[in-house]
Formats: C-alpha cells, sequence, structure tokens
C-alpha cells in the first residue's frame, strides 16, 4: 500500500522530491531494509522510475544502486544506457554487469560507451580484449591508463598492432613491463618509420642517411630484445617470424647476430627461414661442419655463394666466440672483416665491407660509453 501511495505521489510531485524518494528507495533496497513481499513492491517502483522525464531522478536511483550486487540486471543495464552522466555511474561501478554484458555493450555501443568501460575499476581479460580490438584511440589510452585493467599479451599485441603508430598509445605501451617482445620490435619498428619519414630528420642529415640510421637501430633493437626473450622461446619465435614477414629478417640482420653473439637469435631464425626442426638446427649449427651448415642455410633461403660465406662466418664466429684472445681489442666482427677481405670478390667483399662496418659501430659506441663514464665521475 505505501508503494501505491508512491506512485500516486510521483504523479504531482517536484522532480527535487522524485529525486530524494528515488534515492531512498534504492538505498532501502541494497541495505535489505524491505521484506521479500515489499522488495517486489520496491523493484516495481524503481522500474517505474526508470522512465521519469528528469535526469536528476535517474541519476539518484544510479548512485543509490551502483554498488549493490543484487540489484536486478535489467535495472542496471538500462541505466547503463541512459544518457552519459548517468550511464558512467552504472557502467563504472555496478558488480552486476558480468563480462558478457560488458563486452556486448562494448560491441554495439559508441566510442563513449567503451570509454566508460575502460574507466572501470576492474576489467577482465575478456572485455579489455574487446576494446583492444574495436575500441578508437582514446578509449584505448583510457584502458591502458587503467591499473585494474588486465590486458593479455595477445591484447597487447593487438594495440601495438592498430595504434603503434599513435605517439601515446605508443609511449603508453613501452612503459609496461608486460609487454611481449615481438609487439616491442613492432613498436621500434613504427617508431622507426616516423623518424625516417619526419621532413626534419631528413632535412638535416638526408633521406638515405635517415633509413640507414634508422634500419641499424631497429636491428640493434631487435637483437636487444632477442636476449630479453631468449628464455621465454615463443617469445622468440613470435619476433623472428614478424621480422620474416615484415622483410626485416635479412642477411646483414643474421651476419649482425653472428658477430655480436646472439646465437639464440640466429638458431631461431634459421629455423623460421628453413622449416627444419630447432633441434636439428641446434644439432647442424654446433656441430662445425662446413657443408652441413651450408646445406642448412641454402634451405633456409640463401644463395650459393653467400651460403658459402655464410657458412664460413658462423664456424669463424663460433671459434671466435670460445677462442681467448687474451685482451686482444678487436671485436669478432673485426676480426671476420679482416678475414673476409682477403677475398676481394663477389659476396665475400660486400659481407666483409659490412663486417667492417659493423665492429665501427660497436668501436664508437665503446667511445660513448668511456666518455659517459668519464662524465659521470667528473660529475
Amino acid at each position: 500500500m505505501i508503494i501505491q501511495a508512491f506512485l500516486r505521489w510521483v504523479e504531482t510531485a517536484k522532480a527535487s522530491e522524485r529525486a530524494s524518494a528515488a534515492s531512498a528507495l534504492g538505498r532501502a533496497f541494497a541495505e535489505a531494509d524491505v521484506n521479500g513481499i515489499d522488495r517486489q513492491a520496491v523493484e516495481m517502483a524503481m522500474t517505474f522510475l526508470l522512465d521519469d522525464p528528469s535526469p536528476k531522478v535517474r541519476r539518484s536511483l544510479a548512485e543509490a544502486l551502483a554498488d549493490c550486487p543484487i540489484v536486478p540486471r535489467s535495472i542496471i543495464k538500462t541505466l547503463a544506457q541512459d544518457q552519459p552522466e548517468i550511464a558512467y555511474i552504472a557502467i563504472s561501478r555496478s558488480p552486476v554487469l558480468n563480462d558478457d554484458d560488458l563486452v556486448d555493450m562494448a560491441a554495439d555501443g559508441g566510442a563513449e560507451m567503451r570509454a566508460l568501460i575502460a574507466s572501470r575499476s576492474a576489467v577482465s581479460c575478456a572485455v579489455a580484449a574487446a576494446i583492444a580490438e574495436i575500441g578508437g584511440e582514446e578509449e584505448v589510452l583510457i584502458l591502458l591508463e587503467n591499473p585494474g585493467a588486465r590486458l593479455s599479451p595477445g591484447s597487447l599485441r593487438r594495440i601495438a598492432d592498430r595504434l603503434g603508430d599513435s605517439v601515446a598509445a605508443r609511449g603508453l605501451l613501452l612503459e609496461r613491463h608486460d609487454l611481449p617482445s615481438d609487439a616491442r620490435q613492432n613498436l621500434a619498428e613504427k617508431a622507426g618509420a616516423a623518424l625516417a619519414a619526419s621532413d626534419l630528420v631528413r632535412a638535416v642529415i638526408g633521406e638515405d642517411r635517415a633509413q640507414r640510421v634508422v634500419r641499424e637501430t631497429c636491428d640493434a633493437a631487435a637483437l636487444t630484445l632477442s636476449s630479453a626473450s631468449a628464455s621465454a622461446r615463443e617469445e622468440l619465435q613470435r619476433m623472428v617470424a614478424a621480422l620474416r614477414k615484415t622483410g626485416r629478417l635479412t642477411p646483414a640482420l643474421l651476419l649482425t647476430a653472428l658477430c655480436s653473439g646472439r646465437t639464440e637469435f640466429f638458431s631461431a631464425a634459421i629455423v623460421d627461414l628453413s622449416g627444419v626442426p630447432e633441434k636439428r638446427v641446434r644439432s647442424i649449427l654446433s656441430g662445425g661442419r662446413f657443408h652441413s651448415i651450408r646445406a642448412l642455410l641454402e634451405t633456409a633461403g640463401l644463395g650459393r655463394e653467400v651460403s658459402g660465406m655464410f657458412s664460413e662466418a658462423v664456424l669463424f664466429c663460433q671459434c671466435e666466440a670460445d677462442a681467448d684472445h687474451d685482451g686482444a681489442s678487436l671485436s669478432v666482427a673485426a676480426r671476420l672483416s679482416d678475414r673476409l677481405r682477403r677475398r676481394s670478390f663477389g659476396a665475400y667483399h660486400a659481407v666483409a665491407e659490412l663486417a667492417e662496418r659493423l665492429a665501427f659501430a660497436e668501436q664508437r659506441q665503446r667511445a660513448r660509453n668511456y666518455a659517459l663514464l668519464l662524465s659521470r665521475q667528473a660529475a
């Protein structure tokens, strides 16, 4: 009878009075201050208030019910589809909305709806994956900034693929410790492409040099990341596969890996390029037999002349890695360059020049490190 009287009263009450009544009804329901018979009547009254013409009334109801775990889903879902300031309360706080509800809302709603979902205090992997797949830049940025959002490696890779060209998204992704190595390499490639396309960079150092610097920097990043992911073999395989698909798994990168001692990366690259099982590749590379290595490298796609030179490089780098040079200053790349320059024809000469550039790059890096050490000591 009280509820019946309430519904008659609502018809003539002012908006501010209806808003206070909606808040009182919602709190009574949430705090279980009504018995079973009255609860059903209160639910009917709250459902009736969902059609109230005043946003203040619906907002008061949403605020009273937002944290209640037993409110009917139909009421919360209706409030979640109301105008933004009301929907925000329901979507950001209600524990009643499950993953299926939120995924459907993300798919059917607009950018504002997805932004509200991304800002929830807790966002599950499934909901985050939906936003990562279809969300625009603003919604994804909210998701990345939300400490309560659980993002799987697959979602992070998808965001890197879709929005890696965005400076803001790239920065937030690179700050994450859980970003997979292949996604990190993907972002390095995108950053490099943006740098090479910069009018300022091309005007200062020239387009050709800019392309070369970016390529060498991305190669160095790939090898550095390969060391970090060597213990996670699946990540390393993903990164190598991504480099192959983008045409970045070049002989120059393979030689750089050899000279810098990145044997795990080199082995993974040969496995990917040749299709030969990993165990067999490792056995051949460590066996020390020229013709076996050459056949494997030709299976990986290297030409006859290049495969012979690379076979010698593999054997040489293995010997140099095991040898004790009594503190000799020459790097593996420098010693390989000296060895290959004795043959001044074809691929040997070209690869000798590449090895020489690698050696010079290592020398310059050592000089930079030494200068940095001196400056720190002086400070």
